[in-house]
């Protein structure tokens, strides 16, 4: 879910970038509240911040995530910039008909806020109940529309923690596209996501977790915590992306009904 909804997060964050084993810190935000926070989490020790913003008119957010905070949004980013925040991302979910038009301006805005934006794949998971595949925009696409913008695009050396593939354009700007659905890459991913009642998902499209909250509440050891979690890694088959390419009659991943049976569904619950 949305990590600033917590109110003690930056003590949280502060208690992580302690930990010496951490070497990256990291926090993707729908950027509402992201103005008041962004100092005190800069100061606490948090690296990096990614901001989700799809769009750059504020009626297509609410025709879309029916919310009317658009300005609260950029307000966002450009507290994030001030208070420090270096590498600082914006990730684009890119749907045909709603704002697939808005490649180079979102290229643009990144550029004045020193920032990279990344493209994604419209994907067929979590609250995606309308889904499907003629709302995808490639990646081959985004480049073929870029390119008539921009001129060359050159490919870029793989950034070995992201799953974006980062192209430059000829001024130097940069930019990333997550090809999700089109090539995904489920054999080298090292993403797994855990939800606020602690069910650990080694997938996006997986439809069960790993209940951590149990083995904790039942006092599991930090060994026996530490082999779980290691057993269950690396015994992982997930491949959900992969397996879904190949259907011919893809659709969305769940129905509305489904997605209230099981909130972990949600994408609001699981997380991006």
């Amino acid at each position: 879910g949305e990590p600033l909804l917590r109110h003690d997060l930056s003590t949280l964050i502060g208690m992580i970038a302690r930990n010496g084993r951490v070497d990256d810190l990291a926090m993707t935000t729908n950027g509402l509240l992201l103005a008041k926070h962004a100092a005190a989490l800069r100061a606490a020790g948090l690296e990096r911040v990614t901001v989700s913003l799809d769009t750059l008119h504020p009626e297509r957010m609410l025709s879309f995530a029916k919310s009317t905070r658009h300005a609260d949004v950029l307000e966002g980013i450009t507290a994030a910039r001030r208070a420090g925040f270096a590498k600082l991302k914006l990730n684009a979910v890119v749907i045909r008909g709603f704002n697939d038009d808005e490649l180079a301006d979102l290229i643009e805005f990144a550029r004045v806020q020193d920032a990279e934006v990344r493209f994604i794949e419209y994907m067929d998971v979590g609250g995606a109940t309308r889904w499907s595949q003629d709302q995808v925009v490639s990646q081959r696409e985004m480049l073929d529309v870029l390119a008539g913008r921009y001129g060359a695009i050159e490919p870029m050396a793989a950034d070995g923690r992201a799953p974006a593939e980062r192209f430059r354009l000829a001024d130097g700007t940069t930019f990333g596209i997550i090809a999700s659905v089109t090539a995904p890459f489920c054999r080298t991913c090292d993403r797994s996501r855990i939800t606020a009642d602690g069910t650990w998902f080694l997938c996006l499209y997986a439809a069960r977790g790993i209940d951590l909250r149990e083995a904790l509440r039942r006092g599991a050891t930090d060994h026996e915590l530490t082999s779980l979690i290691r057993e269950t890694w690396q015994g992982r088959t997930d491949r959900g992306a992969e397996e879904r390419l190949g259907m011919a009659d893809r659709g969305a991943l769940y129905r509305i009904d489904s997605l209230r049976a099981d909130p972990h569904r949600e994408m609001h619950t699981r997380g991006g």
